[in-house]
C-alpha cells in the first residue's frame, strides 16, 4: 500500500587537480600557468540519500572554490563554423595527459576539442617551450615546440591607489589553522541507505557507543560519505551495527496498538586519506610558488568541521542553514513560509583563510495537511474543505499535480518515520481506486483504510497521491502532511516575493548585528566544540580593511543642441534632467497606442497621458509627435490570451502606419502573461519596438514616471541618455586612443525555473558599436541545451557583432573587453577555456585580425558585504546605518591571494544593504593596471541608458542580462504547447533539443529594444 522513496544510487568520481608552474620573478609578468596533474578527492565519493524531515532533495554542496582545469593550449580541430569563418592553420593533436587507470573529471563531449590556439599572448608570457633539437632525415636540426599552456591573469600590482581611503568592515572572519594538524578522512558506507538526517543520528549514536574504537575523537560528518577525525581510529577498517528505534502502529481505532522496534543499519568505515594544512599554507602565502594548487580536499574537510554543529540544529539548504531561532517564520501566503538563516563558506583570501558569513532568507513549503496546503496554493480550491464531495476539473488536476510533484510527505493515520515523495496523482478518484495486496487479492482503497485503520475517507472524489514510480502505491490526500524543511522551488508570486524581500531587506547596521549574533550565538559556526577538536581558531570579529572611493566622472548632457557638462556631486551620485536634455534625443514621428482593459475613467485619461508624455519628451530633447498615426486602440484584456488575435491587431496598426511605425505604446489594466507574446510579436513579426505601462501608473502621471518612460523610449528607438565628458582615451591614455576603437562586450545565460527539466537555456551577447562614447549596443540571442552554462554559439554571435561594429565605424575594434555574467567560481576555468577560444575563432575569420582580449567575470550572487567602520574617526560622520558610498572599491585583504579581482560598489543602496559587484579578470592581454580597469568599469556604470544614476553592474553585462531575459520571454510563450505536452513528465534521460528563438525583425535587430 505504501512505499518509502527509492534510495539514490551511490555515485563515485575521481576528480583531477592541477598544479601551477611559476614563470619568472619579473614583477611585470603577472600571469601564471595552470598545468595538468592528477589529484584524488576522496571526499567527492558521495552518496545521495533520501530526504527525511529537513532534508532537501535538491541540496548539493558546491565546491568551495574552483579547481582550475588543465588546459593545454594548442591548435585543435575547431567546431563546426558558420559559412564566413576561415582557418589557415592545420590542426595538431596531443595525447591526453592522464593514464587510463586514473581518469579525470567527466566532461561533456564538447570539451574534447576545447583547446585554444593562442596566437597573440602577452609578450611577457612564455610563448614556447623548447626540447633539445633533433635532426631531420635531411640532416637539418629542428626544435620540438611544446604547446602553450593556459594563462590566467594574476594581479598586476599591489592594488589600486586612486581615490580617498575609507575604513570598512567585511563579513569575513579570519580562521587560523595549524598546518601540522592531521585530518584523517574516512569513507562511510551505510546499508540500507538512510536519509541524511537518519545518517546523522546513526553517526551520533556510533560515536557515543564506540569512543574507544574512535580513539576518543569526535569526528565531523558531512551526512554522506565522508567522516573527518583529528585522531586516527584504532583500525583502518571498522564495521558497526547500529539500531535506531522505529515507531509503527495504527491510529484511529480502539485496538490500534503502537509498537516500537529497532531498525538495524550496517556501517563500514575505511581510512582513505591523511590530510594536513601545509599545502593550504603555501597556497595562501603571497611569497609562495605560483604553481601550488588549491588543496580542495583539505578545504572541504575544514568546511565540514565548521558546519558540523550548525547542521545538527538547523535546516541545511545548499551552503546556507536556516533556523526558527533566528526570528521565527513569516507566512508568505500560498502554502509558503519564509525562514531566516545564514550562509557560510570558507574562502582563501589575502589575509589568510576566512569564513564568509552572511544573513540569508528563503522560502519553504508550509508543513500542513495536503488538503489545506492545496487550499492555500490554488485559489480555485480555497473552499475544498467545505465541499468534501467535489472533484477536480482537468485543469485543476494538472495544477494540483504540478504543485505537489516531488514534495515529500508523511502520513498521519499511523505513526512512522517513513517519508514519501509524490510522483503524481491517480487517474481515478479515491472512490474508484482498487489495488492488489501482497497475496494478489484486489482491494478497494476506501475499504482498506476502514478495515486496517478504522478511518472513513472523506474526500472520495479527489484522486490519491501516487508515491511510487513503477507500481500502484496510493495515499489519500487527507491523510498526508507536507514534511517540514523543504525549500520552496515553485515560482513565487509577486506578493510572496515582496514579503520575502521585506524579510531580507536589512539596513547595514541591522544586518551587521545579525551576522555578529550568529557568529557568537547558539547555532553559528563557533557554537560547538568541533573547531577546538581540530585546532581551529575562528575570529568572531569582522575583518577590518581599507577601501577607496573612486571619483565620479564628468558627464555630457544635451542642452538645446549644445553639449553641457555635469558632475554628479550628490552623495548618492544621482543627477537630474530638470534643466537639461538627453545627450542624443531621437525623433519619433510615427507611433501608436493600444490599450488592454481598463475602466471607462482610466481610458478617458489616455489623451491627457499622450499630451503630458509628449511635453515631457520635449523637455528632455526628445521629439515625440503629439498626434498618433491612428487614434488610440482600445481592446479588452482577453485579447492578450489569444496569440492569433493579438498578432492580427498589432499588424493592423502597423499597416495603418504604412508599415513604418517607429513605436507602439501599450497600456495594460494589470500585469498579464500575454506580455511575452506581445513583445515577441512586436519585435519578430511586426518589426516595431514597444513600451508597456500600467493604468495604475497613469493615475498620477508624475514627472519622474514620465521621465523614466521617455528615457526608455529614447534608448529603444536609438538615442542615448548620457555620455562621458572626458572620453575613455583621455582617461586611460596608456591603452586607449581616439583613432583605435575598442569594443565592450557582455554575455549572460539565463536558465529555466528549477522545476523545469526541459526548456532551453537562453544565451545573449551584446557589444558596443560606437567609439569613444561606447554607450550604444547591439545584441544577439540564442537558445541552447537545457541548463548549459557555456555559450554554444558564441563564435557566431561575436562574429556578427564584430560585423555590425565594422559597418558602423568602417573598421574592426583594436581591443576587445569582454564581461561575462552569471558564472560561478567552479565554472571559471571551463568558461575561460571554451569561450575565450570562441572569441578568438570569431576574430580569426577576419584576415590578420588578432586584437588583444580582456576576459572578466562579473558576479552579483555572492555573500561579501561591506560596512562603514564607525570606530574610525574619519568615518564617524557617516552613519553605520548607511551603505558604503558609490565608487567604493576593495582589492586587498578579502580578495584572492594572487589573482586579479576586486569588489566595486558603484551604486547607492537605497534599501537594505548594498551588494558590491565582484569583478574577476581571468584573461588580460591588454595589460590593465588595477587603477585603469577599476576606473574603466566605474565610468561605464554611469552610461546606462535607463536611468540618471550609476548602476550596480557594468552596462555590457547588464544589457546582456536584459537581452537574455527577453529571449526567455519569447520562448516561454512561443514554446508553450511543447511545455504543456511534457508537463506530466517526471524525469528524462536527456533534455530535448533546444527550440530556436524566433528571428528578430531587421527593423529592431540593431536597436536596444530590450531596455
Amino acid at each position: 500500500m505504501e512505499e518509502s522513496e527509492d534510495s539514490k544510487t551511490t555515485k563515485k568520481c575521481k576528480p583531477q587537480t592541477r598544479s601551477f608552474r611559476a614563470k619568472n620573478c619579473n614583477p611585470h609578468n603577472y600571469q601564471y600557468h595552470y598545468h595538468h596533474q592528477l589529484y584524488h578527492h576522496h571526499h567527492s565519493n558521495t552518496t545521495r540519500f533520501n530526504g527525511f524531515y529537513y532534508q532537501n532533495q535538491y541540496q548539493n554542496y558546491p565546491a568551495l572554490l574552483p579547481l582550475p582545469q588543465t588546459i593545454p593550449f594548442q591548435i585543435a580541430p575547431p567546431p563546426l563554423l558558420s559559412h564566413y569563418q576561415h582557418f589557415s592553420t592545420k590542426p595538431h593533436l596531443q595525447k591526453p595527459l592522464f593514464s587510463n587507470a586514473t581518469p579525470p573529471l567527466a566532461t561533456s563531449s564538447e570539451n574534447k576539442a576545447s583547446v585554444l590556439a593562442l596566437t597573440n599572448a602577452p609578450a611577457a608570457l612564455d610563448q614556447q617551450s623548447l626540447l633539445p633539437p633533433r635532426r631531420k632525415k635531411d640532416g637539418r636540426r629542428v626544435a620540438i615546440v611544446l604547446p602553450q599552456t593556459l594563462v590566467v591573469a594574476r594581479r598586476p600590482d599591489c592594488g589600486g591607489v586612486e581615490g580617498p581611503v575609507i575604513s570598512l568592515l567585511a563579513n569575513h572572519f579570519l580562521v587560523k589553522f595549524d598546518p601540522l594538524q592531521r585530518i584523517f578522512q574516512y569513507d562511510v558506507e551505510i546499508s540500507p541507505s538512510p536519509s541524511k538526517d537518519v545518517a546523522r543520528l546513526l553517526k551520533q549514536k556510533l560515536v557515543e557507543d564506540n569512543l574507544n574504537l574512535l580513539s576518543g575523537a569526535r569526528p565531523a560528518y558531512d551526512g554522506r560519505k565522508n567522516l573527518y577525525s583529528p585522531l586516527e581510529f584504532q583500525a583502518n577498517k571498522l564495521e558497526f551495527y547500529i539500531g535506531l528505534p522505529i515507531t509503527t502502529g495504527k491510529l484511529g481505532g480502539e485496538n490500534g496498538d503502537i509498537k516500537q522496534k529497532n531498525k538495524l543499519f550496517r556501517i563500514n568505515i575505511k581510512l582513505v586519506s591523511n590530510l594536513d594544512g601545509k599545502a593550504l599554507t603555501k597556497y595562501l602565502s603571497k611569497e609562495g610558488d605560483d604553481w601550488v594548487p588549491i588543496p580542495q580536499d583539505y578545504l572541504h574537510a575544514l568546511d565540514v568541521v565548521l558546519r558540523e554543529s550548525s547542521t545538527e540544529k538547523c535546516i541545511p539548504v545548499g551552503r546556507s542553514l536556516y533556523s526558527n531561532s533566528m526570528g521565527g517564520t513569516t507566512d508568505l501566503g500560498g502554502g509558503a513560509i519564509g525562514l531566516r538563516g545564514f550562509f557560510q563558506s570558507l574562502r582563501p583570501t589575502q589575509q589568510g583563510l576566512a569564513l564568509n558569513l552572511d544573513f540569508s532568507v528563503t522560502a519553504f513549503h508550509e508543513s500542513i495537511g495536503v488538503i489545506p496546503y492545496l487550499q492555500k496554493r490554488l485559489e480555485s480550491l480555497s473552499d475544498l474543505s467545505q465541499r468534501k464531495t467535489r472533484g477536480l476539473t482537468e485543469e485543476e488536476k494538472k495544477d494540483v499535480e504540478k504543485d505537489l510533484r516531488n514534495i515529500r510527505i508523511f502520513v498521519c493515520h499511523r505513526e512512522t518515520v517513513q517519508r514519501y515523495r509524490v510522483f503524481g496523482l491517480t487517474k481515478d478518484t479515491t472512490e474508484n481506486l482498487w489495488f492488489p495486496d501482497r497475496d494478489g487479492k484486489i482491494l478497494r482503497v476506501v475499504n482498506y483504510f476502514k478495515d486496517q485503520y478504522n478511518y472513513d475517507i472523506q474526500f472520495r472524489n479527489l484522486p490519491c497521491l501516487q508515491i511510487s514510480r513503477s507500481k500502484p502505491c496510493y495515499l489519500p490526500m487527507e491523510l498526508c502532511m507536507v514534511c517540514e524543511g523543504q525549500k520552496f522551488l515553485g515560482k513565487l508570486s509577486d506578493d510572496q516575493t515582496a514579503k520575502l524581500l521585506k524579510m531580507s531587506c536589512q539596513r547595514p547596521k541591522e544586518r551587521k548585528a545579525i551576522i555578529d549574533e550568529v557568529m557568537t550565538g547558539p547555532v553559528g559556526p563557533t557554537s560547538g566544540n568541533q573547531a577546538k577538536e581540530f585546532d581551529l581558531q575562528v575570529s568572531t570579529e569582522m575583518t577590518r580593511l581599507s577601501g577607496r572611493i573612486l571619483q565620479p566622472p564628468k558627464l555630457k548632457l544635451g542642452d538645446g543642441g549644445h553639449v553641457r557638462d555635469l558632475t554628479p556631486t550628490r552623495r548618492d551620485r544621482h543627477w537630474n534632467l530638470m534643466d537639461s536634455h538627453v545627450f542624443e534625443g531621437t525623433r519619433i514621428g510615427r507611433w501608436a497606442l493600444i490599450s488592454f482593459g481598463g475602466t471607462a475613467d482610466q481610458k478617458a485619461n489616455i489623451p491627457k497621458f499622450i499630451n503630458q508624455l509628449t511635453q515631457r519628451c520635449e523637455q528632455l530633447g526628445i521629439f515625440l509627435n503629439k498626434n498618433t498615426v491612428i487614434s488610440p486602440q482600445f481592446e479588452p484584456m482577453h485579447v492578450l490570451n489569444n496569440v492569433n488575435i493579438l498578432e492580427s491587431k498589432l499588424k493592423s496598426i502597423h499597416r495603418a502606419a504604412s508599415n513604418s511605425l517607429q513605436l507602439l505604446i501599450c497600456v495594460m489594466e494589470k500585469k498579464h502573461r500575454g506580455y511575452g507574446d506581445l513583445k515577441r510579436i512586436a519585435e519578430t513579426s511586426v518589426g516595431v519596438v514597444s513600451q508597456c505601462c500600467l493604468y495604475s501608473n497613469l493615475a498620477k502621471l508624475s514627472s519622474q514616471f514620465l521621465a523614466n518612460l521617455a528615457l526608455k523610449i529614447n534608448a529603444k528607438v536609438g538615442g542615448c541618455t548620457v555620455a562621458l565628458f572626458n572620453s575613455l582615451p583621455s582617461q586611460i591614455p596608456q591603452l586607449f586612443s581616439l583613432d583605435e576603437p575598442v569594443i565592450f562586450m557582455g554575455a549572460d545565460v539565463t536558465h529555466p525555473h528549477p522545476l523545469d527539466d526541459s526548456s532551453p537555456s537562453i544565451a545573449a551577447v551584446v557589444g558596443s558599436v560606437n567609439w569613444p562614447a561606447a554607450n550604444k549596443y547591439v545584441s544577439r540571442m540564442r537558445s541552447q541545451t537545457h541548463r548549459q552554462e557555456i555559450i554554444h554559439d558564441l563564435a557566431a554571435m561575436v562574429g556578427e557583432i564584430l560585423d555590425d561594429f565594422r559597418c558602423r565605424l568602417s573598421e574592426l575594434p583594436k581591443r576587445i573587453i569582454f564581461f561575462r555574467d552569471g558564472v560561478s567560481e567552479t565554472q571559471f576555468y571551463k568558461v575561460l577555456e571554451e569561450e575565450l577560444q570562441a572569441i578568438k575563432l570569431a576574430c580569426s575569420r577576419f584576415p590578420n585580425y588578432k586584437p588583444p582580449i580582456t576576459f572578466a567575470v562579473v558576479q552579483k550572487r555572492h555573500h561579501t558585504r561591506l560596512f562603514p567602520n564607525d570606530t574610525i574617526p574619519s568615518t564617524r560622520n557617516q552613519s553605520i546605518d548607511e551603505n558604503v558610498p558609490p565608487g567604493t572599491v576593495v582589492d586587498t585583504v578579502i580578495t584572492h591571494p594572487k589573482e586579479f579581482d576586486f569588489y566595486l560598489c558603484s551604486h547607492w543602496g537605497v534599501k537594505g544593504t548594498s551588494r558590491p559587484t565582484h569583478y574577476h579578470v581571468l584573461w588580460d592581454e591588454n595589460r590593465f593596471t588595477s587603477d585603469e580597469f577599476q576606473k574603466l568599469v566605474y565610468n561605464l556604470c554611469y552610461t546606462f541608458v535607463r536611468c540618471t544614476k550609476p548602476v550596480s553592474l557594468v552596462p555590457p553585462a547588464y544589457y546582456a542580462h536584459l537581452a537574455a531575459y527577453r529571449g526567455r520571454l519569447y520562448l516561454e510563450r512561443f514554446d508553450s504547447t511543447i511545455s504543456n505536452r511534457h508537463s506530466t513528465t517526471i524525469s528524462r534521460a536527456a533534455p530535448p533539443k533546444a527550440a530556436p528563438l524566433p528571428n528578430l525583425s531587421e527593423n529592431v535587430k540593431n536597436l536596444m529594444f530590450y531596455c
